[in-house]
């Protein structure tokens, strides 16, 4: 009897030890008193049907941090420094190719599970093993290449690159490499396990939100017990949610007319600032715009100043001609721009290539078939105004475009998948605090638009393992001047954010690249 009874025991033990961790296990630091609940109501754009899943989407690793859910090794200050979050510390070898990390002590996921290195490590060895399958694309983070161990003991994880990286503490600060509960996590789409202020309670559906509540194991006080996600897409509803009072925070208003009435009225405060956004549209090398000479032509062909001046943009971007803001020491002002606005120089040479319109209906032909790009854009950040401006002007040098709108989604499946002529949207250059993911997009191994060049490719190259900052910015300088020789890509311009809080809520304080701003106490204006 005692025999069976101890194996009872011993079954209990391990189906708790199975069960994972409980919030029981540790102490609440998030103390309930009987006032009453703050709630914050934040609108916001729906980004990937809203799934807070890094490794699937980009865009999930931004939602997960975003809402408040995950958190990273590493995080930036307001002074774009690198400085630790969930590390401690960190040592790294001569060579840069052996990274030491320590842990904080007495950090715990919302589940009541530990932060051990061995759930750092099961983070990272599920990036590895499930990037191939989405579209985050994490090597361009962390090379796949890469050795992971864990020390529970000692509470350090080990990494080991294949080659230097000069700047992997950045690289780590991404939203993609956020540290999850993998273990315990069962909806990687809509419930991961993070160690931030809060937690999903509930997930309302696409196009609806989330229901989230304070992480009852955080380590802080967190500033509201709940927060309503309510997705958003569409300036003028942001807009009305915001008067009406049924949200009390929101983003990426860029009707220029909404903001002016912000600014007007007194009970609003709207901060407009030069930000490191880029917006530019993706020239697929895989179909027709595998031209050279139509892409030049596209280039010259559509006039930059005229559009970010318009009313319809109303000064929110910065008119450029490279994939890195003027703003940032990247060698902007020496670059060489050699498709400026000349549509009659874009006629010319397309006419010269024989690009021409032989039917008369005011469409150019080539290869014997008229020229209609397919468009792919959504509506934010008003990018769906530019691509209706660059229809129009490519209309007016005999190129045809055709529109297709849709959703965030949309757009991001169709790139993934290249399945586009012509695709905008606006990132951020310096994610990282470094160029270097950013101008991975151009690199062969890991591209959205089918783009190759040897020369960029082995600039890239050296540009992971180079340590002096001056080298380093010369080789982002050249990698430039190659995207803009090759017509690689369409600038709109540099995103000047717009940020519009609510005098009732009170000047929001936001962290530097908008990745974890629900993180800091938000007070009131009065």
């Amino acid at each position: 009897m005692k025999k069976i009874l101890s194996t009872l025991l011993a079954l209990t033990m391990l189906l708790v030890t199975l069960a994972g961790c409980s919030s029981a296990d540790k102490p609440s630091t998030q103390q309930t008193s009987g006032a009453a609940e703050k709630v914050l109501n934040f609108g916001c754009q729906m980004y990937t049907d809203g799934i807070v899943n890094s490794v699937m989407d980009e865009n999930g690793g931004w939602n997960a941090m975003r809402y408040g859910i995950a958190e990273t090794l590493f995080k930036f200050n307001d002074s774009m420094e690198v400085e630790p979050w969930l590390a401690e510390s960190y040592s790294v070898n001569d060579a840069h190719t052996e990274w030491v990390i320590t842990l904080k002590e007495g950090i715990y996921f919302s589940d009541g599970c530990p932060l051990t290195p061995s759930r750092v490590k099961a983070t990272f060895d599920y990036l590895k093993t499930m990037g191939p399958s989405g579209s985050a694309k994490p090597q361009k983070y962390l090379e796949y290449e890469a050795e992971v161990t864990a020390d529970d003991a000692a509470n350090t994880i080990t990494i080991v690159t294949s080659q230097p990286y000069a700047n992997l503490m950045g690289q780590l600060c991404h939203p993609t490499m956020g540290i999850i509960d993998v273990e315990h996590t069962t909806d990687f789409d809509n419930g991961v396990i993070g160690t931030g202020p809060y937690m999903i309670e509930k997930f309302n559906g696409v196009g609806v939100g989330y229901d989230m509540v304070k992480n009852p194991n955080y380590r802080e006080p967190v500033p509201y017990d709940r927060v309503k996600i309510l997705f958003m897409g569409d300036a003028s509803a942001k807009t009305m949610a915001l008067q009406s009072g049924q949200v009390d925070l929101v983003e990426n208003i860029t009707n220029v007319a909404d903001i002016q009435k912000f600014k007007e009225d007194p009970n609003f405060t709207v901060d407009i600032a030069s930000g490191v956004r880029c917006g530019f549209s993706w020239m697929n090398f895989n179909g027709i715009l595998a031209n050279k000479t139509l892409r030049q032509a596209i280039l010259m062909g559509i006039d930059y100043d005229t559009i970010c001046a318009s009313k319809t943009i109303g000064g929110l971007y910065t008119p450029g001609f490279s994939v890195l803001p003027s703003t940032l020491s990247y060698g902007y002002e020496n670059l060489v721009n050699p498709y400026p606005y000349n549509p009659e120089k874009a006629k010319e040479i397309m006419d010269a290539a024989g690009i021409v319109d032989t039917d008369g209906d005011g469409i150019r032909e080539l290869d014997g078939k008229n020229i209609n790009l397919r468009y792919v854009s959504y509506e934010n950040r008003l990018l769906n105004d530019f691509s209706d401006a660059h229809i129009q002007y490519l209309a007016e040098i005999g190129i045809g475009c055709t529109t297709d709108y849709g959703s965030s989604d949309d757009q991001w499946s169709k790139l993934a998948a290249g399945e586009y002529d012509l695709n905008n949207n606006n990132w951020t250059t310096v994610g990282t605090g470094d160029p270097l993911a950013f101008m991975a997009n151009w690199a062969t191994e890991s591209t959205y638009c089918s783009y190759s060049n040897p020369e960029y490719d082995a600039l890239f190259s050296e540009l992971k393992g180079e340590m002096d900052p001056e080298k380093r910015a010369e080789l982002v300088f050249r990698m430039q001047q190659i995207l803009i020789d090759d017509a690689a890509v369409l600038i709109d311009g540099y995103y000047n954010s717009s940020m519009i809080y609510s005098k009732n809520v009170g000047n929001a304080h936001i962290h530097t690249a908008d990745y974890y701003w629900l993180t800091t106490e938000i007070t009131p204006a009065n």
